[in-house]
């Protein structure tokens, strides 16, 4: 920009710009563009400048009604602006600069929230308004310099929504970035309204930036009046930058001061450093101490584990023990209880048999007893019989008796009737012929007779012989009685004591319960032994992780030897000597010099935050660790 000339895209004095209109110059030659992105650098110059000087002698966060704030946005949207490229949609051409802001949240995730928030304000309508509520949130976050950075490192996406003279697509657009850096001091509080964010119509007011320039008559020529601006511009300018050397002045002798202090600072800071060196020999004294009382630590553990180990196989063997003692007395038990029901099923069988016997030993009796009575009553008929038949035979030797007396007269009778006998000879004969008929039915008749008595003697001596035979039976039977009846006894006796032993059965049976419930409970604290003693391993594992990283944070702090490269001349591991075809590589673990074949491997150290060289021997140890770590 020359003294004498200014071009057309330099504005007038009093000239008001709108921001939602393009740039005062058009897109046509490179010249022009040049211009257009210088004045838009120096404007934002200005803009920055003023406010933050407004803003520092304000003394206060800064809201959306301040005047030098939204003048900065409206410079900062024509920048945004300059040689944006038109889109054409369904609905017509669109030229928005919220579109290259955008990719803020796809380069950066940080500006993820900033498009959610703008996302979701319900009052936006318009792609404008949406850019100005970006450009608000990012100022109050204090990141409205990073977030163009990220979008100039990738001028490729840019291209996109900008013409390669674009004032973003050039090296004034890093300057203007570069500026936005200390509107980091500015605290800004701005009300996001979409009404006025859609509907604001951003006008540069120049009189914030020029001083009132002559009224020039209408009538003049128009170069006159362009030469004119473009030297109360000049000077306009020039008293700027005599303001800012003046200010760089001040922020010269600000900066000697802080020097000064910062140069006590750091004596201060020497001497803490020196005070901290001998608190990191403490420490280290301590640490030492600490590593000593945490081994003896471990170890004391290591005993009572060991202890704890031993006392708790010897419960758990007696608890086996008495499980096994327990089990067999349970098994022995349920053999007996098997036993016992057993014989006792035996025994009400018998009980039911000896019940059905003595029934049928009672119908016995009852019909043996009706036998009795009945030979009974026969031995009276019997009797009757042989006192009738004697009597029979008493009758007929009365006759005889009578007979022979008859007989005896009869014989008289001949003596005395001698003449008659012959005469009566042949009646003498037919009566001796009858007589004798009569002595041989007599005599049949005793023979019957004697037969019968006989017989009745045989059958009486049978039914007495039938009559002891019963009678001992009824005895045998009275004796059976009495030996059921004490085996009754008996066996109500037993059936008392198996009542009794099922009583007994049914309390070990709770007894059994009871053990077997000690038992859970003794198999739960065992397990919870086991878990405690699985903890304690752990314990232990992770404290010898401990132990191993505080070994390993000392080695750090006491720190590794790390050897120069004038001092090795072979490979530690191999120790092949180096040469231009072998070169030379420290381990980032032990500092030892090592060759590409012996140190070829890479892992991820605490020290270092990405995979670094390590020779082969400290990479096993390390993934030993790990593998350990992990398990």
């Amino acid at each position: 920009m020359g003294g004498g000339h200014r071009g057309e895209g330099a504005p007038k004095a009093g000239q008001r710009l709108r921001a939602d209109s393009p740039p005062v110059l058009g897109a046509g030659a490179r010249g022009h563009t040049m211009e257009e992105r210088a004045n838009l650098m120096n404007m934002m110059k200005l803009s920055i400048k003023i406010l933050i000087q407004s803003a520092l002698s304000l003394g206060r966060t800064l809201d959306s009604d301040f005047p030098p704030l939204q003048q900065f946005f409206v410079v900062l949207e024509h920048c945004l602006k300059h040689g944006l490229k038109v889109k054409k949609t369904f609905i017509g051409q669109n030229k928005s600069f919220f579109g290259p802001l955008e990719l803020v949240e796809k380069l950066c995730p940080e500006a993820s929230d900033i498009a959610t928030s703008v996302k979701n304000l319900p009052e936006l309508k318009t792609a404008v308004g949406r850019g100005r509520a970006w450009l608000y949130l990012a100022l109050m976050q204090k990141k409205l310099a990073d977030y163009l950075k990220v979008l100039l490192d990738h001028k490729h996406l840019l291209s996109e929504f900008y013409e390669p003279d674009a004032l973003m697509m050039e090296e004034e657009g890093a300057v203007i970035v570069g500026l936005l850096v200390g509107l980091n001091v500015i605290d800004a509080n701005l009300c996001l309204k979409g009404e006025d964010l859609d509907s604001q119509v951003g006008v540069i007011d120049f009189s914030l930036y020029l001083k009132e320039t002559q009224d020039s008559d209408d009538k003049q020529d128009g170069g006159i009046t362009a030469v004119l601006d473009q030297k109360h511009y000049v000077e306009e300018l020039n008293r700027h930058l005599s303001c800012t050397v003046a200010d760089l002045q001040n922020k010269i002798d600000c900066l000697e001061k802080t020097n000064s202090k910062l140069q006590e600072e750091l004596a201060a800071a020497t001497d803490r450093i020196g005070s901290l060196q001998e608190e990191q020999q403490q420490l280290k004294q301590q640490n030492e101490l600490i590593r000593e009382r945490s081994e003896k630590s471990v170890e004391v553990t290591k005993e009572d584990t060991k202890v704890e180990l031993d006392t708790y196989k010897q419960s758990r063997q007696g608890l086996d023990e008495m499980y096994s003692d327990v089990w067999k007395q349970l098994k022995e038990e349920k053999k007996i209880r098997l036993e016992l029901e057993k014989e006792l099923e035996l025994q009400i069988g018998m009980k039911t048999e000896m019940e059905i016997a003595m029934k049928l030993l009672e119908k016995d009796t009852h019909e043996k007893q009706d036998t009795l009575v009945a030979l009974r009553q026969q031995l009276e008929e019997v009797k009757a019989i042989n006192l009738q038949m004697f009597h029979k035979s008493q009758n007929a030797e009365c006759s005889l008796q009578q007979k022979t007396e008859a007989i005896s007269s009869f014989e008289g009778k001949t003596n005395e009737m001698m003449s008659s006998m012959k005469q009566m000879e042949e009646r003498l004969q037919q009566a001796e012929k009858a007589r004798q008929a009569a002595e041989e039915r007599c005599t049949k008749m005793k023979q019957e007779l004697a037969g019968k008595l006989d017989t009745c003697r045989q059958q009486m001596s049978q039914l007495d012989s039938k009559c002891s035979t019963l009678e001992k039976e009824l005895k045998s039977e009275k004796e059976q009685r009495q030996t059921l009846q004490k085996e009754l006894h008996q066996e109500k006796d037993a059936t008392t004591l198996l009542k009794t032993e099922l009583q007994q059965m049914e309390g070990l049976k709770k007894e059994l319960r009871k053990l077997q419930d000690e038992k859970q409970q003794l198999e739960k604290v065992c397990e919870e032994q086991e878990q405690a003693l699985q903890e304690m391993g752990l314990h232990l594992s992770q404290s010898k992780l401990k132990m191993e990283d505080i070994k390993e944070v000392n080695k750090a702090l006491k720190g590794h030897t790390w050897l120069k490269d004038d001092e090795a001349t072979h490979c530690k591991q191999c120790e092949k000597e180096f040469s231009i075809s072998r070169r030379k590589h420290h381990c980032r673990n032990c500092g030892d010099i090592f060759c590409n074949t012996c140190s070829s491997n890479e892992l991820a150290l605490p020290s270092y935050p990405k995979p670094v060289r390590v020779c082969d021997t400290c990479h096993t140890l390390l993934l030993q660790r790990c593998s350990s770590n992990s398990s």
